[in-house]
């Protein structure tokens, strides 16, 4: 079996501009946030702006911080929902089980709606 490096580089601008905007939209500073994940502001600011790579445990810190799913960026040809869909699925992911219940209720009365038109 022929064996070759992989020479995938992963490009981090996409997800540091995602962790800037969430920490920007949380009214956070990169000086706070610095100090919850224990890395110098500077540190942050190269993560958000240049691109430059975190160590995988600030990685995790930061995404899960601020809610941020990866998929899209770790697999981008799987990503073929629509905008629409993903902007959708980005407001569920912020809402409690008894919001959820009233949007599962919600989607439920138009679906029952639309088969009583459809009839």
């Amino acid at each position: 079996m022929k064996m070759e490096r992989d020479e995938r580089r992963f490009d981090f601008h996409d997800i540091g501009l995602a962790i800037k905007r969430a920490r920007e939209a949380s009214g956070m500073t990169q000086e706070q946030l610095a100090y919850i994940v224990d890395r110098s502001p500077r540190t942050i600011m190269y993560n958000e702006n240049d691109g430059q790579h975190p160590s995988l445990n600030t990685f995790y810190q930061l995404v899960t911080m601020f809610d941020i799913s990866v998929d899209q960026y770790f697999y981008p040809s799987k990503n073929t929902e629509s905008s629409c869909r993903k902007r959708i699925n980005a407001m569920l992911n912020s809402l409690d089980e008894k919001d959820l219940q009233v949007v599962e209720a919600t989607i439920q009365a138009l679906k029952n709606a639309r088969e009583t038109e459809v009839k």
